[in-house]
């Protein structure tokens, strides 16, 4: 937690609970990290990292129910959510499709403050766009554990080499984003990325590491490393 700037708690959909939101956000509390919403598919037993089939209806509350829950948490310990981020296949899926991507935005703006929480999307994706569309505060995210492929999606973890847990290769990518404005992608090629914010998985193999050399590489360029500010 010392290493990062923000942090995305999971809010009892793919994982959580209040011991674990609570645990979690007082822990980023004491190391001055913005807390961040991570709601996902209600699917504990694969991690919300497969997509379900789910109503419209449901899909928006599942999304407020879950923000809820950890802003009530936040509140009463005396600290506030910053932005929301879905997870796994939810993020994936409202990449590329405006439905889902509405549905979830539809959920943010149901929750309590939801109107004021920034919204965590890739480049140039359909979450990215409804976001704006629908008035809402949004950030552009890169990642630096993850692989590219050319036409900027993330490899899928079901293939080899979707994982960078190499430190010194996150760092390179960090630092790509940082100068270039892009990526190298799986097969070589550049691909152009202007992001706003950075994020390494917590389940990296070797996180802490990454997350190491990814902020001395960042400050050793003369990089401020802080939270994310709409």
């Amino acid at each position: 937690m010392p290493l990062i700037t923000s942090a995305n708690i999971a809010c009892g959909g793919h994982a959580g609970n209040d011991n674990t939101m609570r645990a979690a956000i007082e822990l980023a509390m004491k190391n001055g990290v913005v807390v961040g919403a991570h709601p996902g598919y209600p699917d504990r037993e694969r991690f919300g990292r497969v997509p379900l089939e789910m109503d419209p209806r449901e899909l928006i509350e599942a999304v407020r129910r879950q923000i809820d829950a950890i802003a009530g948490i936040a509140s009463r310990l005396g600290a506030r959510i910053a932005h929301v981020k879905a997870h796994g296949a939810l993020y994936n899926q409202a990449e590329r499709d405006p439905a889902v991507a509405r549905n979830i935005l539809f959920g943010i703006q149901a929750a309590t403050g939801g109107h004021e929480l920034v919204v965590f999307a890739p480049p140039d994706s359909a979450m990215y766009a409804e976001a704006k569309a629908m008035g809402m505060k949004a950030a552009r995210e890169g990642f630096i554990d993850r692989a590219y492929e050319p036409d900027g999606t993330l490899r899928p973890r079901t293939i080899a080499g979707a994982l960078v847990t190499d430190p010194a290769a996150a760092a390179a990518q960090a630092l790509a984003f940082l100068r270039d404005g892009g990526v190298t992608t799986t097969d070589g090629s550049f691909l152009k990325l202007e992001v706003d914010t950075l994020c390494i998985h917590g389940d990296t193999p070797g996180a802490a590491e990454i997350a190491l050399a990814v902020r001395e590489a960042l400050r050793s360029a003369k990089a401020k490393v802080a939270p994310f500010r709409a």
